[in-house]
């Protein structure tokens, strides 16, 4: 969805950035700012600073910082557009209606028409568990320890024994068979008829990442097969795009998710505290999955059953998360099968430690390489290090790869180069070997180096801009947009400088021409690039000076490379721009 720059500013001057954040964080004022602790960040004395004049927040430890759309992007895991849209509801702004084709506004009625026979289902479910007839599901619940806020929260219900009752719930709501049946909620047959998928279980309501019903998943009371059974897949639900408990687990705060197999394991946990659980859904974990989870957190431990199957799901999943680009640990229930028996016999306190030791993924999987071979003989041992060799190439990193050599080698009491060199041969023999690099030159390396300085510079002379708009009026004698290498960084200068033309300064309002999340993010940053403190006037000066001659010196170098050699006239006026830079060497820079 588009939405104008003139509408999104409208809706970013409603919403006060300090009423907002104060909704998220506790705020103190102190001078012209406000502060409080970092919600992006793990501290204990106050670094996090809003601006109301600039309708900015910034972290002097972490280096968060943005304008009232950036905020809740980061807080709450939203696109820009969702930001854009919560905050035109908080301030009361109607935003235009999408268009859509007549396919497409039936295809968005059946979902919303689902929602809501979903909804209505998980309620009808809560009030048979808390009735008589529910009282079997609910001792289960009761005997697995969980407690009523507990159950309330999750919003845990009992479908009954007769095999007819939701569908005649829903129907007596108006809900035709058909869209119950597209809900996932009944099944028929010749012998039957219309019967409810769900009976006599208790019932686990699947919830997307808003806490919306979308399925549900329901473990039966008896002996009867199969034990748990899961909505099937749904115009609203698609398990291997969904995970269970996301919706709470999303605000835990925490930099990472425990990945449990079942509902159980998930509602043990976030009743022990561990709120950043979730588990798939009857499934093996997807790239679906892990892409899902990496708008999240960078980092997951798994805590699969301790049995072989979990064992293998854990071998599995690995692989799937690091090509998410997602690192992967594991936790051992050892001596318990799950997180919920071991939270039960062992408590919090030991979980947590479990979580302070658990195996790095890889590592893991070599763990348990090793009990398919006799580590004892030299045959069998020759075979492991040739097969661990085989999943060292997969680090395509030589850096992250050459690591990996040395913690295996460590482990396994081995010569860290013996095993490099039977990676390198083994990535021979099974033709995975890459072309070797040539080695950067002295001048290729002390380029790369001046081009990186050069955007550093570009980025400390964006900030300064901001926080000191008076240099505008010296900047801009030597430094225009095009100087801006990066084009990033060049729409950004040209905002400020036609902002500047036209008297307003306004960082947020800048920040609002980027609508694709990591476009926002990174322009975000310019405006809070950390400049070393400087104490006197001749050292600001001096310092200014040297950014200036940097950003303009990269920006000569950045047109030379691109320069036609048959381009007269804009050689003459690089060698033009060269002569005034040169100049600028000499001149001294004033900040009266």
């Amino acid at each position: 969805m588009y939405y104008s720059e003139d509408l999104i500013e409208e809706v970013r001057m409603k919403n006060d950035i300090v009423d907002v954040i104060s909704g998220y964080v506790r705020l103190q004022k102190k001078g012209s700012s406000y502060f409080g602790l970092c919600p992006f960040h793990n501290e204990k004395s106050p670094s996090f600073s809003v601006s109301r004049s600039k309708q900015m927040y910034y972290c002097f430890g972490c280096g968060a910082g943005g304008n009232v759309f950036t905020f809740l992007m980061e807080y709450e895991n939203l696109s820009f557009v969702e930001a854009v849209q919560l905050l035109a509801d908080r301030a009361g702004v109607e935003l235009p209606k999408m268009e859509y084709s007549k396919e497409a506004k039936e295809r968005a009625d059946l979902k919303t028409t689902l929602l809501e026979i979903n909804k209505a289902a998980a309620q009808y479910f809560y009030v048979q568990l808390k009735s008589e007839q529910g009282r079997i599901g609910y001792e289960y619940l009761k005997k697995r320890e969980l407690s009523d806020e507990t159950i309330k929260a999750f919003g845990l219900g009992y479908s009954n024994k007769y095999s007819d009752d939701l569908y005649r719930y829903l129907r007596s709501k108006g809900y035709s068979e058909d869209l119950i049946r597209q809900a996932g909620l009944i099944s028929t047959d010749e012998k039957h008829g219309v019967y409810d998928k769900f009976w006599n279980r208790v019932m686990f309501p699947i919830m997307d990442v808003n806490s919306r019903v979308i399925g549900f998943g329901g473990r039966v009371m008896g002996e009867a097969k199969p034990k748990y059974l899961n909505s099937p897949e749904t115009p609203v639900f698609d398990k291997s795009r969904n995970l269970y408990g996301l919706n709470r687990a999303r605000s835990s705060r925490k930099p990472y998710f425990l990945l449990c197999e079942g509902y159980m394991d998930v509602i043990a946990l976030h009743q022990a505290g561990f709120t950043n659980a979730v588990a798939s859904l009857g499934t093996a974990l997807t790239p679906g999955h892990a892409s899902l989870i990496k708008r999240y957190v960078r980092e997951v431990y798994l805590t699969y059953d301790s049995d072989e199957a979990g064992t293998r799901a854990a071998l599995r999943g690995v692989p799937i998360l690091k090509d998410a680009g997602i690192s992967a640990k594991v936790i051992r229930m050892d001596p318990y099968k799950d997180p919920d028996e071991f939270i039960k016999n062992l408590g919090a306190e030991e979980f947590e430690r479990r979580i302070a030791d658990a195996r790095n993924g890889f590592l893991f999987s070599l763990e348990i390489l090793e009990r398919d071979y006799d580590m004892n003989s030299p045959e069998g041992k020759t075979a492991f290090f040739r097969e661990a060799a085989r999943r060292l190439i997969g680090f395509e990193d030589e850096l992250e790869r050459n690591n990996y050599i040395e913690a295996v080698a460590k482990i396994y009491q081995i010569s860290a180069e013996s095993l490099k060199k039977l990676v390198t041969k083994t990535a021979i023999q099974d033709g995975l070997a890459k072309p070797v690099e040539r080695p950067k030159s002295t001048s290729e390396q002390k380029t790369a180096k001046k081009e990186d300085a050069g955007k550093t510079a570009q980025k400390v002379l964006l900030t300064w801009m901001i926080e000191e708009p008076k240099l505008f009026r010296v900047i801009g004698k030597y430094i225009h947009p095009d100087d801006f290498t990066e084009e990033l960084f060049r729409t950004v200068a040209e905002l400020m400088y036609r902002q500047y033309e036209q008297g307003e300064l306004n960082p947020a309002k800048i920040l609002n021409h980027f609508t694709e999340e990591e476009e926002h993010r990174e322009a975000a940053s310019l405006f809070h690039t950390k400049i070393r403190e400087l104490s006197t006037k001749g050292e600001r000066e001096q310092a200014l000076k040297e950014t200036i001659l940097r950003v303009k010196s990269n920006s000569i170098d950045a047109q030379t490379r691109k320069l036609s050699p048959t381009d007269m006239a804009g050689l003459q006026k690089l060698m033009e721009e060269k002569r005034k830079l040169q100049d600028l060497y000499q001149l001294h820079i004033s900040l009266e």
